[in-house]
């Protein structure tokens, strides 16, 4: 028989961990961001913006060399040195370091950075349970089993995320007069910019495939088109 107290105890640590990883989060991009000055950019996000009937759309530097473009649990938008290093050397355009903005605007703005607190506390209840009943079915490997099965569902979740944020994007990217083709160009080179010729199999990703990114854009593209 389960009892519901190492479950509660699970749900109960998983919110605590969520918000101290948060607030150490928050505290790390304080010590080592700047806000973004590019008058390029500027341009691009003040046409988001007025997309979004927003006054402004503010964007920070984290100053570490990973090419990444980040959503912070408070809502925050940042691009990474090392993908700015890449702007400045003419290997990313402005419209395309626009597409990631854009993409981080849709994690916020469809609540995935809050919802992650949910996820997390849920994931450790599952974990809870699957390692109680898998560990007396199945002695020593149980909880090895109950972990994976977490860890497939995490990326599955995480997943669905990037194809959601994607699509805000894209979205936002043409109602701006941007349009798509810096985002899907930028997807199509991203692999070999950040190093990931060594991916995880796709059940354990926590991104889609690069291609099915680009077709997923396409196919809604053409929805788009139809109606």
């Amino acid at each position: 028989m389960i009892t519901l107290l190492p479950i509660l105890l699970a749900i109960g640590f998983g919110l605590v961990y969520w918000h101290l990883s948060a607030r150490g989060t928050a505290q790390e991009l304080d010590r080592r961001s700047t806000p973004l000055r590019d008058a390029r950019l500027q341009a691009l996000t003040d046409r988001m913006a007025r997309a979004l009937d927003l006054p402004k759309i503010t964007v920070h530097v984290y100053e570490v060399e990973p090419i990444n473009g980040l959503a912070a649990p408070d809502g925050r938008i940042f691009l990474t040195r090392g993908f700015l290093n890449r702007y400045h050397a003419g290997q990313v355009s402005a419209e395309e370091l626009a597409s990631v903005i854009a993409h981080e605007l849709g994690h916020v703005a469809l609540g995935h950075t809050r919802r992650r607190m949910i996820d997390f506390s849920g994931q450790n209840a599952v974990r809870v349970v699957l390692a109680m009943v898998l560990g007396r079915i199945l002695p020593f490997i149980g909880v090895w089993i109950a972990e994976a099965l977490v860890t497939l569902l995490a990326a599955g979740l995480s997943r669905k995320d990037e194809y959601e944020a994607d699509a805000y994007a894209a979205a936002l990217l043409t109602k701006a007069g941007i349009g798509t083709a810096p985002q899907k160009a930028l997807l199509a080179r991203l692999d070999g910019m950040v190093g990931l010729a060594g991916r995880p199999p796709l059940w354990m990703a926590s991104h889609p495939p690069t291609p099915e990114r680009i077709r997923a854009i396409e196919a809604m593209e053409a929805r788009w088109q139809a109606g």
